[in-house]
């Protein structure tokens, strides 16, 4: 049997491997490469038709997981919660996200990426609802779930696959990367309009995003693999040829996308037990390390609280802070969005975490020279430059590219299994830090920045040894790869 699936592996990798192998020649004879697939030729008006709707959930993704930051003063003192009521709020949005990505890649494989990013938006409106008109805490927390569950659909099926699946290869880092730049537009507005409305008109503000997923997803196609997948041929062609444009040639694109699929539901039905097996492990520890990595970097630490991160270095008030940090997020995430299929995911990636680990080891250096009493008046710049310092490098980097590579990298045959576990990890970590985070600054302030950049220092070192570039090639190529890889070193 294992003999049996290591062969189908070898026939799916080998010709896929063999035209890649023919396009790197033909990429390296002058730096006018294009692909043979002249499906790109055409007008690529749906896709950005698509993308920019589906990039309303990534906006909806920034809203939600920066909302307790600018709020936290304000929901204390009208419910008059204690410090770990609110870091349990506040942390359990990911306790929602964590479920909504156990289901969320079964519920997709089975009515379409389309139908489950309109059930994530109507968790999310439940969710801000009740938010909005919560006297207490336990109505708070069950729209906080609503909307952490939501959330945590749109985090694997809205932008890593389906974005994924309908954009060509040569612009589908940039298309994907447009998720993470959302997220900062949106986790921007959270912290830009927190000095100025109640926390109850910011819930409201969630509702915008909301609907216009909820309704805008009547206007898209759905992913052409997807239909592939359940067998939808007809709907698969003319889905593919409007994605495309009505004048581009499909065949080459089509028959890849078909051939690959077939093969790969030859294989046995995937469990999340089969991940672990050796021919996908490569694949799933790059998808699961990379998020657990940018999550116990410290991540929710600053979206969660950046405010009293702030107030705790001197500001008077954290509102000043987030506004700062507002406005400078969404430039530098642009830079991303460009540098994407420019320079590969990989040099963006070590960049990045070079810089978050900076970030937050000049953190820890501003609060050990404050237990200290030494430079008080530089203490306040030092943190606010370091926390700018790790947002931007986030931005700019290990945000985008992390969601890029995973939606990636994972075959077909286990893209929703693999996916819903790597979406756990993400959401279990950032749970965890989030929760931890007020109890760890009590322990020691400096310390838990140091913490954090270690795991940044950590993580360049994993995605140097490990982490492929994955720029210019198809969808089937990388995973053919990736099989192929396994089959070797397992040989």
């Amino acid at each position: 049997m294992e003999h049996q699936e290591r062969t189908q592996q070898q026939d799916i990798a080998e010709p896929l491997i063999q035209q890649d192998e023919k396009r790197n020649i033909t990429s390296e004879e002058g730096d006018g490469f294009r692909p043979r697939n002249t499906s790109q030729r055409g007008s690529l008006g749906v896709v950005w038709l698509s993308t920019a709707i589906a990039v309303w959930g990534s906006f909806l993704f920034g809203c939600c997981t920066h909302y307790s930051s600018p709020t936290q003063t304000a929901i204390r003192k009208d419910l008059n919660l204690s410090l770990s009521e609110y870091s349990v709020f506040a942390s359990i949005a990911s306790i929602g996200a964590m479920i909504g990505a156990i289901t969320s890649g079964h519920i997709s494989d089975y009515i379409g990426r389309k139908r489950t990013m309109r059930l994530a938006a109507v968790f999310c409106i439940i969710g801000w609802l009740a938010i909005c008109f919560t006297q207490g805490v336990w109505l708070l927390d069950i729209g906080r779930i609503c909307t952490g569950y939501g959330i945590g659909i749109f985090s694997y099926v809205k932008v890593p696959v389906f974005i994924a699946e309908i954009a060509p290869k040569d612009l589908r880092g940039g298309f994907t990367s447009l998720n993470e730049f959302m997220i900062q537009v949106g986790g921007s507005i959270t912290y830009l309009l927190g000095p100025v409305l109640t926390w109850r008109m910011l819930a409201l503000v969630g509702l915008i995003p909301s609907l216009m997923m909820l309704l805008g997803m009547f206007l898209v196609p759905e992913s052409p693999r997807w239909l592939v997948m359940v067998g939808k041929q007809r709907e698969f062609e003319a889905t593919l040829q409007r994605l495309r444009g009505k004048d581009a040639d499909i065949s080459f694109e089509a028959s890849e996308i078909q051939e690959y699929t077939k093969k790969l539901q030859q294989m046995p039905k995937t469990r999340i037990l089969d991940l672990f097996q050796k021919r996908y492990l490569h694949s799933v520890i790059i998808g699961v390390g990379l998020m657990l990595f940018k999550q116990f970097g410290g991540l929710n630490a600053f979206t969660s609280y950046a405010s009293s991160i702030l107030e705790l270095a001197g500001f008077s008030s954290g509102n000043f802070g987030t506004v700062v940090i507002g406005l400078c997020q969404t430039p530098v995430t642009i830079t991303a969005v460009v540098l994407m299929d420019r320079c590969g995911r990989r040099p963006l990636l070590l960049v990045s975490l070079v810089g978050a680990c900076l970030g937050t080891f000049l953190i820890g250096v501003a609060f050990c020279l404050k237990d200290h009493e030494l430079v008080l008046n530089l203490i306040p710049k030092m943190v606010l430059a370091g926390i700018l310092i790790y947002l931007w490098s986030f931005a700019s980097g290990i945000g985008s590219a992390s969601w890029v590579i995973m939606s990636e990298i994972f075959p077909l045959n286990i893209k929703g299994a693999a996916g819903s576990l790597a979406i756990c990890a993400n959401w279990f970590s950032s749970w965890s830090v989030a929760y931890a985070f007020n109890y760890l600054m009590n322990w020691n302030s400096w310390g838990t920045f140091f913490l954090f950049s270690a795991v940044s220092a950590a993580a360049t070192l994993f995605v140097a040894k490990l982490v492929p570039e994955t720029r210019r090639r198809t969808l089937e190529e990388i995973q053919a790869h990736m099989l192929s890889s396994d089959s070797r070193s397992n040989s």
